[in-house]
C-alpha cells in the first residue's frame, strides 16, 4: 500500500481567458507536512480551493488514500478528512466559540441541541491541544491570532487526514507560532498530513518535510526540504534571485514631528499612558505579543478608538481626532490588520477601493469623473504591480497579498505625511514584500513619517529606524534598531505581564 496520502493529477483551472492553473502535478505524503510556495497569484489557493470543493477543476484527478475523489462542496471534503484553515477567517463572529466550532453539525440529544456535549467536547479539544481558550467566549471579542488558532482546532476537531494551513502564522506572535508548530508535529505523528502555504521562509525550512513552488500556474520547483535552501526557492517564486531579504534602510529621520504624550483611552482594551515621539522622515516600528495593545494604538492616533487622556501633536499642534475623517484631514492614513474585515469593499472593484477614500480629487466640476478614477486605478496598480486583468474587477477575485496592494495604493493616492500601517506585509509573497519594504523606506526619505506594527521579529529588525515594545497595553520601552536584537524586544514584551 502506498504511503501517499493525497495525489494531485495534471489539475488545471481556468476563470474566463485567465489560465490560473496549468497542470499541476502534487504528492503528500502521509504523516507529512507538504510545504507550498508561489508568488501572490500563483494559484497556491486556487489548487486547495479545487481540492476542498469550493471551485470546480477543469481537468486532472485528485486522488485520496489511492481513491479518485470529486467534492462538489467543503462539507464533502470535511466529511472525507480533508479540512482548510483559510488566511482570510470566515467566522460568525457574534457567536461563541464553541457555536463556531459546531456549525453544521450540532450534536442533539432527544431532538434538542445537545449544548453540554458541545461545551464538554470543545473543551477537551482546546486541552489537547494546549490550547488556552473559553469556548464561551464571543468571537468578536478576540484578537486575530485568537480567531485563528479556534480555527485550527476546529480543523482538527474533524479528525482530518488531510489539513491544509493557508498563512496559519499571519497573525500569530512568535510563542503562538511555536505552540502551532507543536501542534502539527503532535498530530504528525498521529498519520495526520499537512499541506502547508506559507510567504514566510524560516516556516518552511522549521516545519515542512517537502517543498513545492507554484509560479504563473505552473509547478516549477519540488524538493525535499533537506535538499534546498533559500536562495533556490525565491530563485523559484521569483524567477530571479534576491540578494537579500530586506533593502537598506537608507532614510535620514530629521526633526520631531508626532509626539503622542500620556495617551490613555476610554474604553476596552484600555491603553495606559503611552508617549513617544516619532521624526520627520522616520520609520517607527511597533512589536509586541499579539494582545499587547499594538492594534489598539494604531485606531487610537487615527481617531477609531475614543482617547480618554493625553495629547496627539502634530508639527507642534495639538490635535483631537473624534472619527478617521479627522485624521485624514490631517493627512493620516491607516492600512488596518484585517482587510477583509475593515480595510476593503469586496463587493466593489479595485477601481473603487483605489479611488473611495480620495473623491475629491477625482471630481471636474463638481462631478465625479470616471476617467480620473480609472486614470488613478490604474496608476496604483502600475506602483503596486497589482495582478490583475483589468481595475474594473472585484477586488475579492485578487488572491489576499494584491488585496493588499490596492489597500496601500488606496492611500498613495492621498499622499499622507503620517502613514500608520499594521501588519502591511501580511499574506504577502517575498518578492512583494520587498516592493513594499522599498516603497516604505521611498516615503520615509519623502519625509512622509510611517509608525509599523509588524509580528515578525526579523521584518520589524530589517526595515525600521527605531522600534517600540508594547507590553500588555503599556509601553515597555524604545530601542535603536541597529542597536537591539531579538532577545532584548521579547524581554521588553514580557515586560508587564
Amino acid at each position: 500500500m502506498s504511503d501517499n496520502v493525497l495525489q494531485i493529477k495534471n489539475l488545471s483551472k481556468s476563470f474566463a481567458k485567465n489560465k490560473v492553473l496549468d497542470g499541476i502535478n502534487l504528492t503528500v505524503k502521509k504523516g507529512s507536512v507538504m510545504g507550498l510556495m508561489g508568488e501572490n497569484g500563483a494559484g497556491k489557493s486556487t489548487m486547495m480551493k479545487c481540492l476542498f470543493g469550493i471551485y470546480a477543476k477543469d481537468e486532472g484527478q485528485i486522488i485520496l488514500d489511492e481513491h479518485p475523489v470529486d467534492f462538489k462542496n467543503p462539507k464533502e471534503a470535511l466529511e472525507s478528512g480533508v479540512a482548510m484553515v483559510h488566511q482570510e477567517l470566515n467566522q460568525c463572529l457574534d457567536r461563541t466559540v464553541v457555536d463556531n466550532l459546531f456549525l453544521g453539525r450540532y450534536p442533539k440529544k432527544f431532538g434538542v441541541v445537545d449544548e453540554q456535549r458541545m461545551l464538554s467536547e470543545s473543551s477537551k479539544l482546546f486541552a489537547s491541544l494546549n490550547m488556552n481558550v473559553n469556548p464561551g467566549t464571543v468571537m468578536r471579542t478576540m484578537s486575530v491570532s485568537q480567531r485563528q488558532m479556534v480555527e485550527i482546532a476546529k480543523a482538527v476537531s474533524y479528525n482530518a487526514r488531510i489539513i491544509v494551513l493557508d498563512e496559519p502564522t499571519s497573525s500569530l506572535t512568535e510563542p503562538e507560532v511555536k505552540k502551532l508548530f507543536s501542534i502539527v508535529n503532535s498530530l504528525k505523528e498521529k498519520g495526520v498530513s499537512f499541506v502547508y502555504i506559507s510567504h514566510k521562509m524560516d516556516e518552511i525550512f522549521e516545519v515542512c518535510d517537502e517543498v513545492s513552488v507554484l509560479r504563473d500556474g505552473n509547478m516549477v520547483f519540488s524538493s525535499p526540504v533537506k535538499d534546498t535552501d533559500m536562495d533556490k526557492l525565491i530563485s523559484a517564486m521569483v524567477g530571479r534571485s534576491l540578494d537579500k531579504r530586506f533593502p537598506d534602510v537608507d532614510n535620514t529621520p530629521g526633526e520631531d514631528y508626532l509626539e503622542i504624550k500620556g495617551l490613555s483611552t476610554k474604553y476596552e482594551p484600555h491603553l495606559y499612558d503611552i508617549s513617544f515621539t516619532v521624526k520627520k522622515g522616520e520609520i517607527f516600528g511597533l512589536y509586541g505579543l499579539v494582545g499587547a495593545g499594538r492594534s489598539e494604538l494604531l485606531e487610537s492616533i487615527f481617531g477609531i478608538r475614543t482617547i480618554a487622556t493625553g495629547d496627539i501633536i502634530l508639527d507642534g499642534r495639538k490635535l483631537r481626532f473624534d472619527n478617521s475623517k479627522d485624521a485624514m484631514s490631517y493627512n493620516f492614513a491607516l492600512v488596518t490588520e484585517e482587510r477583509k474585515l475593515n480595510g476593503m469593499f469586496g463587493k466593489a472593484s479595485i477601481e473603487f477601493n483605489t479611488t473611495i477614500t480620495n473623491l475629491d480629487s477625482y471630481k471636474t466640476m463638481g462631478i465625479l469623473s470616471n476617467r480620473k478614477m480609472l486614470d488613478a486605478a490604474n496608476r496604483e496598480i502600475k506602483r503596486m504591480h497589482t495582478k490583475c486583468v483589468s481595475a474594473d474587477e472585484l477586488i475579492t477575485s485578487l488572491s489576499g497579498g494584491n488585496q493588499q496592494k490596492v489597500i496601500i495604493g488606496k492611500w498613495m493616492e492621498r499622499e499622507p505625511d503620517v502613514f500608520l500601517m499594521d501588519e502591511p506585509t501580511r499574506g504577502i509573497d517575498v518578492g512583494a514584500r520587498y516592493e513594499i519594504y522599498q516603497l516604505i523606506i521611498q516615503m520615509a526619505k519623502e519625509g512622509k513619517t510611517i509608525i509599523v506594527v509588524s509580528s515578525e521579529m526579523p521584518e520589524i529588525l530589517g526595515i525600521t529606524n527605531r522600534i517600540a515594545v508594547m507590553s500588555n497595553h503599556r509601553l515597555a520601552g524604545i530601542v535603536n534598531t541597529k542597536e537591539t536584537n531579538q532577545e532584548e524586544l521579547l524581554r521588553l514584551s514580557d515586560k508587564y505581564l
